[in-house]
């Protein structure tokens, strides 16, 4: 008998069998309420994880997470086996505040001697300057991109120019000076 064939089954409270019974029978869920349920009733009929699986289109993996979230939270319920609890996710790492203060240090010129900002120097800097006190790439990354900043970009560097338009009085463009060549 190989190893992946035994049985370990599932003991389900009469009032979950009839539960599941009466839940697969009306079929007013979801695809996945459906089948996490049906899950369950082979289980407790005895089926084996693979069994299960191939029975039912789900991976062996989602058989026991199923039949570990039921001995777990047996006592809360048949819901808290069928339902998944939500991920909230982790915290925001900047405070509003801080984000605003990293958002307007990228809008003004990069440090003496670099041309453009980098998310690395951005992280390196929020430190530095202390608007931060631990601050990673990955962060400024996602900050910049929920803002459309792109530092790093030339079009977004303000510098002199060898090409300048010229403006009239009235606003409009007279046209372009050039720089004149010089010899090297």
């Amino acid at each position: 008998m190989r190893a992946h064939a035994r049985s370990q089954g599932l003991k389900l409270k009469q009032t979950d069998r009839g539960a599941l019974e009466a839940l697969t029978l009306r079929g007013r869920e979801s695809v996945q309420v459906l089948k996490c349920a049906r899950v369950l009733q082979l289980l407790s009929e005895g089926w084996t994880v693979v069994g299960t699986a191939e029975a039912v289109g789900v991976t062996q993996t989602t058989v026991r997470t199923l039949r570990r979230r039921y001995r777990r939270y047996r006592d809360e319920g048949l819901n808290a086996a069928l339902y998944e609890r939500p991920h909230p996710g982790a915290a925001r790492l900047l405070t509003e505040r801080q984000a605003s203060e990293v958002v307007a240090m990228v809008c003004a010129p990069p440090p003496e001697g670099r041309a453009r900002w980098t998310v690395r120097l951005i992280a390196q800097e929020a430190v530095r300057r202390g608007l931060v006190a631990k601050v990673g790439r990955e962060t400024v990354r996602e900050l910049l991109l929920r803002h459309d900043l792109k530092p790093w970009r030339e079009k977004n560097v303000v510098r002199a120019r060898a090409e300048r338009p010229v403006h009239r009085a009235h606003g409009g463009r007279a046209g372009v000076v050039r720089a004149a060549a010089v010899p090297g």
